[in-house]
């Protein structure tokens, strides 16, 4: 709200007014208005109050000491003694072209004992400091509830009571003639802060209705401090003063416009020698103590500097704000990728500047307004000692001196120097450190960029005129802190990286800031070696020169032979020098072999067509050591373009040359979470020559190879599925692989758990099977021994085996198969009498166990004979089948009794009685 809120005294009398419209006087007007706080205005005012100034008059029933305006939506809190009251911002709509301001009187907080000297308000929390206290609260919303004002009277009284052992609130305001007590300093942040003894107790004022809101206190900070005590004697002069809460908002992004959000609040507040700057937004602490020279009569907080004067001088601080506030926004911040300098930087005076008796200072926007006097002496006595036990009546009566008739007062209007231009003086001046390398170049650039981070997160950035400067500036700061990063030896050497990924600057411009032309040696301090680690490590779309890229491997076998091999795997080095690299290589052999080392040289005679040098590496190693060398460097075989996997030409010759090889290193780099089974799948897609939609041949190979291994259930079954839809398509569409499987159906079954031995019954069907099976016996035996093992989830599979239903011998075998797993014998038995009858009998003695034997009586007998007396003699199968096995098998387990009542009534009884004779001499035997 734009509007001025004053505390006057009158006539011994102390009013509190705000002035609503006070523009129109500086415009000529010299109409104004005189109203009550909540006083309703007609429509016949409309024009009237459009054109003159409005003086609200806000009755209290305690003289108002001090008052404070929240800078996030314009509430009031005015601070009286033992209480606190709040004006609600109001806007009240006239009519259409006409809103008017108003207050209405929402909340008193009452506290015992307790004079506010000066009070502080923002977005709901409150600051309060007497002589010696800091008090800080948080007004939280409830909700409405039937027992919330019982709640909320519980938490008040258990407030009230002292902690045991202290003396009284009462006892520390006594007035003694002889004694000045005072108690310990003391600070509590957070939960602790709710044993400071002193109560807090809300009333609404409000009309209630609906949207009335509901408070709570909750405590955020207590702190209270002791008066300076010197050989000489005591000091009365310890006075807190300049209590302030300040409100950091969300960056600006052009979707959001100019919609302000609340990031951070701090909280400063100063004593005459020392000034504290607290954090109360997700966390209480203290951030920056600030030590002044001399002593201090006010102070004023900005986002980016802190404003204290003293006698005779304005003083100018760095602030930390910024940098708290950038680590609320974005809990990436102290990570690889991006980097702020440290809240606990230690805070630096930018200037100081003479002005005769300063008394006053204020901030708005980029001016400074200081109010002098320009003698000496204090006229006002606005600070001047007064002993602790002396009445505030008796302090405020002193200071109402008449001070109109006073010469010497003077206004100062003081335009700060804009970011842009002290962050230029910040920078240069941080040149005359950058020979000798020390702390205070980074100390300094990271000032200037504290003070441009603050410039972009202010509300009105994407306004300014600075905006494309400051985003500059920015880069350009990040960049300085990286060069310093990279060039210094410090323990925070790490922070090269971030700084150079936030400034934009390719690895090619970074070579060209911190290496020297020509083949003079350098010496490379941790923080660049560590940046170039990372950056070529990770998959970046740069390419090198190649007289970047061999100075890079210069700077490596100088710095970290250790790290050279996998530099060179790096898509950025694709320009290296092969020949050069080699020559690097083979010395660092001598020294320190390794296996990712000479599957580099190997690399590079691809690279160079020297393939006798070629089989010479590979030949150093076994291929199961060469397998597992690739986990050292997965980039040998494959690398990532636009987030795309690509393969190596080393991974395009071993396919050729060296299949296996290649699938057992794809598999360990798989078990070694080097690479997804999506990453694998497009990886070898792109290593065939079929395009991207087929599965090529050694694809399915690593599928199977990586069930061999393979003990994740979940990936288990996706890969179980994957071989299986493979094996279906190249079968039903008699499709032959385009290259040798490594792995044939008994390799698989010895190695596999995964594939089972086939079933005597699925051979015996296979065996009359039609010659064209024979061409694609390989998948159809896979298949089969997938499913004749207990792995694959049959449910699953259903969908995937439904081409093959009906593909004669092989369909029967896939469906007896899946029906069996599936617990429906009776199903795959007449599934197999009626499309191949001469395979029951051995399907059921395979199948046909323990507790299914009763499926040979239930299912398997009557149906044989059911269809033998169909068929007659014209199916002799049936009746070898009935006679071989079933009645035999049938005789031995049931009693007489049950095996005469399956037998058909219509049968011919020579050929049932031997199979009677041997059922009743059992049942002698037993």
């Amino acid at each position: 709200g734009d509007y001025l809120v004053t505390i006057e005294e009158k006539s011994k009398a102390t009013f509190l007014r705000a002035y609503m419209n006070w523009r129109c006087m500086s415009a000529g007007s010299s109409r104004v208005c005189v109203r009550m706080v909540g006083h309703k205005m007609e429509e016949s005012y409309g024009e009237t109050l459009k054109e003159q100034m409005s003086i609200v008059e806000m009755p209290l029933s305690d003289p108002p000491l001090c008052i404070s305006c929240c800078p996030v939506n314009g509430d009031l809190l005015v601070g009286c003694k033992n209480k606190l009251v709040m004006f609600c911002l109001k806007y009240l709509v006239i009519n259409q072209n006409l809103t008017v301001l108003d207050f209405e009187r929402s909340l008193i907080l009452h506290i015992d004992n307790l004079i506010p000297a000066e009070v502080a308000f923002c977005a709901g929390h409150i600051a309060i400091t007497t002589e010696l206290d800091v008090l800080i609260l948080k007004l939280e919303l409830v909700q409405q509830s039937a027992d919330g004002t019982e709640q909320c009277a519980h938490r008040v009284s258990t407030l009230e009571k002292p902690v045991d052992g202290g003396p009284s609130t009462h006892t520390l305001q006594l007035e003694l003639d002889e004694f000045i007590i005072c108690q310990k300093p003391v600070e509590l942040l957070g939960e602790e802060s709710k044993l400071c003894e002193i109560p807090v107790t809300l009333e609404s004022t409000e009309l209630p209705t609906e949207d009335t809101k509901h408070f709570q206190v909750q405590y955020l900070l207590f702190r209270r401090f002791t008066p300076d005590q010197s050989p000489f004697g005591f000091c009365e002069e310890t006075k807190l003063h300049s209590v302030q809460l300040l409100p950091v908002y969300q960056t600006a992004h052009e979707e959001t416009g100019n919609k302000r959000e609340l990031l951070s609040l701090f909280c400063f507040f100063s004593l005459p020698h020392v000034g504290y700057l607290y954090s109360v937004g997700k966390l209480v602490e203290l951030i920056s103590t600030y030590q002044y020279s001399e002593k201090s009569e006010q102070a004023v907080l900005t986002p980016q500097f802190l404003h204290v004067i003293t006698s005779e001088n304005l003083q100018c601080f760095t602030v930390r704000c910024s940098a708290a506030a950038a680590r609320d926004e974005d809990p990436y911040i102290d990570t690889t990728v991006k980097a702020c300098p440290p809240v606990a930087l230690d805070v630096c005076t930018l200037r100081m500047q003479l002005f005769i008796g300063p008394r006053a200072i204020c901030h708005f926007k980029n001016h400074i307004i200081l109010l002098t006097k320009a003698n000496t002496e204090d006229i006002t006595e606005r600070r001047k000692p007064t002993r602790r036990m002396l009445s505030r009546k008796a302090d405020s009566i002193k200071s109402r001196t008449n001070s109109e008739s006073e010469p010497g007062w003077n206004l100062y209007i003081i335009n700060t120097v804009s970011t842009i231009q002290l962050y230029r003086e910040m920078v240069d001046y941080s040149r005359t450190y950058e020979n000798v390398k020390t702390e205070s170049c980074i100390h300094l650039l990271s000032e200037a960029h504290l003070l441009v981070r603050a410039a972009i997160m202010d509300p009105s950035f994407l306004k300014s005129d600075e905006k494309e400067e400051l985003l500059r500036a920015f880069r350009e700061s990040c960049a300085a802190l990286g060069d310093c990063y990279s060039r210094f030896d410090t323990k925070d050497y790490h922070l090269a990286l971030p700084y150079y990924r936030m400034s934009g600057l390719s690895m090619t411009e970074v070579l060209k800031r911190l290496v020297s032309e020509g083949d003079e040696i350098q010496t490379y301090e941790r923080g660049f070696i560590f940046y170039l680690t990372h950056s070529f490590n990770e998959d970046l779309n740069e390419e090198l020169s190649k007289e970047s890229a061999n100075k890079v491997l210069q700077i490596f076998y100088l710095a970290d032979p250790v790290q050279l091999p996998h530099i060179l795997c790096s898509p950025c080095m694709r320009n290296v020098c092969p020949l050069t690299a080699v020559k690097y290589l083979q010395k660092i052999e001598k020294i320190m072999p390794s296996v990712v080392l000479t599957l580099t040289k190997a690399f590079m005679a691809l690279k160079m067509g020297d393939l006798t040098m070629y089989e010479h590496e590979m030949n150093s190693y076994k291929e199961t050591i060469l397998a597992c060398g690739f986990i050292g460097q997965p980039k040998l075989l494959r690398q990532h373009k636009k987030g795309i996997v690509t393969p190596t030409e080393f991974a395009v010759h071993l396919k050729e040359m060296q299949p296996g090889l290649l699938v057992a290193a794809t598999v360990a780099l798989h078990e070694n979470s080097k690479i997804e089974l999506e990453e694998a799948d497009t990886f070898f897609k792109m290593l065939g020559s079929n395009g991207e939609n087929t599965i090529p041949q050694l694809l399915v190979d690593f599928w199977e190879a990586l069930l061999v291994v393979c003990s994740q259930e979940e990936i288990l079954q996706e890969l179980l599925l994957r071989v299986t839809s493979q094996y279906v398509w190249r079968i039903s569409n008699k499709q032959l692989p385009e290259t040798k499987p490594l792995k044939t159906t008994e390799d698989l079954i010895n190695s596999c758990n995964h594939f089972g031995l086939i079933f005597p019954w699925v051979t015996s069907l296979m065996s009359v099977g039609s010659p064209s099976d024979r061409d694609y016996h390989e998948d159809i035996s896979k298949l089969q021994s997938l499913l004749c093992s207990q792995s694959i989830n049959i449910a699953s599979a259903l969908p995937i085996l439904e081409p093959l239903t009906e593909a004669g011998n092989v369909g029967l075998t896939i469906h007896v198969l899946c029906s069996t797993r599936l617990g429906k014998y009776e199903e795959a038995i007449d599934q197999l009498l009626k499309r191949c009858p001469y395979a029951a009998v051995l399907y059921a003695q395979h199948e046909l166990k323990d507790d299914n034997r009763a499926v040979w009586w239930n299912k398997l007998l009557p149906e044989l004979c059911k269809r033998t007396r169909l068929a007659g003699n014209d199916c002799p199968v049936l009746i070898s089948s009935l006679k071989a096995e079933t009645l035999s098998v049938v005789a031995t387990e049931l009693e007489l009794r049950d095996f005469l009542s399956l037998l058909p009534e219509d049968g011919t009884a020579a050929f049932f009685l031997p199979h009677l004779l041997h059922c009743s001499q059992k049942k002698q035997l037993t």
